[in-house]
């Protein structure tokens, strides 16, 4: 065989958005792209900031000498120095430009955090529904991924979480705002993990770290705010990027602090940037490090989002699904109205609607639509919704 065999495994598991693209084509060509609804892909529509296009277009015409070097592998200095400002009145906590580091996405900031996390057999506990990718970035490191289920309504169950924890457990990763489900966790829940977490430490004898992966947290709706992390845990780590809140997600670009008074934390950063080096980001990329730390202050509009998740529980309401609303980000998971989500994703390609199903989440039963796109795409999409429920439960 030409390639790994983990490699092969990984593919065929981690298929299923692919396997949507491939469809998607595949109708677009049959009957138009105007005639096919696809919710299966999390890229945001909405157009950066005003300011991003003035920044960059200024940043790009700067000649100043070694504007394009090698600079040290966390970032540049002053660039985390802003962001450490913001994160500060963010996070209700003093973080300074020496607890963080400047990332190639919110991607790149996991596999550095867990590279210098990880001895081969640790373990991490993700809470599923979870970002797709998590397992494989453990995996890249030689850690074990511990799955455990959220409650009913996609929250955090500490029983689960504690019957998990052993002694090889060295962090927990939570996503929230959550890809797929859009749940926001309380500050409450943040809290009594950070003291079950705290507890575990003490009892095994080694730090366990509280990953916090925040690409959405900008993207909340009804007058939500996400807890700040570091008010609430300790041993913690928060890792975001631009991707979504500056719409940015093919400039790679991100950061990862860990919290100012953590266990280790020195020896923390100083493996994390040696990890930034010898995975190959080097550092993140030099010209969107200067732009992003000029756009603070700025973010797309979420209310678009909004609008257009009202829309899409409206459509789903009419045709009698089942889900739970979400908070922020752009997502809907909704129940599958047959036990076999994939299958029916096959019902809602019959109607050329374009899903992902729950199981690529760690969570069958349940699939994820996207709702990035334009609100007529929703409106039209309608009909379809409600024929593929009336085909599965005929």
């Amino acid at each position: 065989m030409a390639i790994a065999e983990k490699m092969k495994d990984f593919a065929d598991k981690s298929s299923w958005i692919r396997k949507m693209f491939e469809e998607g084509a595949r109708l677009k060509a049959a009957y138009g792209a105007d005639q096919v609804f696809d919710f299966s892909l999390g890229n945001p529509d909405l157009p950066p900031p005003p300011k991003f296009r003035e920044t960059l277009i200024r940043v790009a015409s700067e000649t100043v000498p070694g504007q394009h070097a090698y600079m040290p592998n966390g970032g540049l200095p002053w660039v985390r120095e802003i962001i450490a400002a913001r994160m500060s009145a963010e996070q209700g906590i003093t973080v300074n430009a020496g607890d963080m580091l400047m990332s190639c996405g919110a991607a790149g900031a996991l596999n550095v955090v867990m590279k210098a996390l990880l001895n081969p057999g640790d373990e991490v506990i993700m809470l599923a529904p979870y970002f797709v990718e998590y397992n494989f970035y453990v995996d890249n490191h030689g850690g074990v991924g511990r799955v455990v289920q959220t409650d009913a309504e996609f929250n955090i169950d500490l029983g689960a979480i504690e019957e998990a924890l052993n002694e090889r457990t060295r962090a927990v990763i939570i996503n929230s705002p959550n890809n797929p489900t859009g749940q926001v966790y309380s500050a409450e829940a943040i809290t009594a993990l950070g003291k079950l977490l705290d507890d575990a430490s003490q009892r095994y004898g080694a730090a366990i770290y509280l990953v916090s992966d925040e690409p959405y947290r900008k993207i909340v709706f009804d007058g939500l705010a996400v807890p700040p992390i570091f008010q609430h845990v300790k041993n913690s780590i928060v890792l975001s990027s631009f991707s979504k809140d500056l719409s940015l997600p093919g400039e790679r670009i991100g950061y990862v602090a860990v919290h100012p008074e953590a266990d280790c934390k020195q020896d923390l950063l100083n493996a994390m940037t040696l990890a930034t080096r010898i995975l190959g980001f080097v550092n993140a990329p030099a010209l969107i490090q200067r732009v992003v730390a000029e756009l603070q202050d700025v973010s797309v509009d979420s209310t678009i989002y909004e609008k257009r998740r009202e829309l899409f529980c409206k459509v789903l309401d009419n045709a009698g699904y089942d889900f739970i609303k979400p908070k922020g980000a752009f997502y809907l998971f909704p129940k599958s109205p047959i036990e076999d989500d994939a299958a029916f994703c096959g019902i809602l390609q019959n109607h050329k609607i374009l899903a992902v199903p729950g199981r690529g989440f760690g969570a069958p039963g349940y699939f994820r639509l996207a709702f990035c796109v334009e609100e007529d795409y929703i409106t039209r999409s309608a009909d379809g919704f409600e024929a593929a429920m009336k085909e599965a439960t005929a």
